[in-house]
């Protein structure tokens, strides 16, 4: 009788796992492309922040080049990522590169740097974080406007030693209770710029090259 009811039960048990796999599915599969166009519409929505519409005539969120893999090391990258191109005209005007900080108070801080052709920033977003609650999370744009101090810095302004929080006698604010987090933010765009001008001639070509390699394109 024992062996009856526990055989009974694993059948409902089994039952009930298989109704709610496909219920899960069927929900799935109704909701699966609305659910890629808002991640879409929210990815494009950060890309503009830092190279508005008005600045480019291409499609930003598609225009992308995959990353090469001697460029992760300095943008703090483990898996690779794509690189978002902004252009106007054919010509390239900017650049956003995925970055991760990998020495933040409570690990990597992901974020998107936008680098005009000039070599100056178009902005920086942070995307990903663990920071804490009321301290660290001043990087995200929603509870603070410090990471909108980035906005038109270069390797040039300032200096490459001035490139610290001011506690560490640099031109940059800190948090009040938290030091190491806008640390770890300053250091790792001070690196993206270090990378973009590295690799300028290659990601930034000349303005009569770029367009010799899209009217060859548009040939082909």
């Amino acid at each position: 009788m024992l062996g009856k009811s526990i055989s009974k039960n694993s059948l409902l048990l089994a039952g009930f796992a298989v109704i709610s796999a496909a219920i899960l599915a069927g929900v799935y599969e109704s909701t699966k492309d609305r659910i890629e166009l808002q991640m879409r519409a929210a990815a494009q929505r950060a890309l503009f922040e830092i190279v508005p519409e008005s600045r480019h005539d291409n499609d930003l969120l598609g225009d992308t080049i995959p990353l090469p893999e001697e460029a992760w090391r300095a943008l703090g990258l483990r898996q690779g990522g794509n690189m978002h191109i902004a252009r106007k005209n054919g010509e390239i005007i900017a650049l956003i590169l995925p970055a991760v900080a990998p020495d933040g108070y409570s690990g990597d801080i992901s974020m998107i740097v936008g680098v005009n052709r000039d070599g100056s920033l178009a902005g920086v977003r942070v995307l990903a974080h663990r920071e804490t609650p009321g301290l660290g999370d001043k990087v995200e744009l929603k509870k603070s406007n410090w990471i909108l101090g980035f906005e038109g810095k270069s390797l040039q302004n300032p200096k490459a030693e001035r490139w610290k929080v001011k506690k560490d006698g640099g031109e940059f604010d800190q948090f009040t209770g938290a030091t190491i987090t806008p640390r770890a933010v300053v250091h790792q765009v001070k690196r993206v710029l270090d990378y973009v001008k590295a690799e300028e001639p290659t990601l930034f070509p000349a303005a009569d090259s770029a367009a010799d390699v899209n009217r060859e394109a548009n040939h082909e």
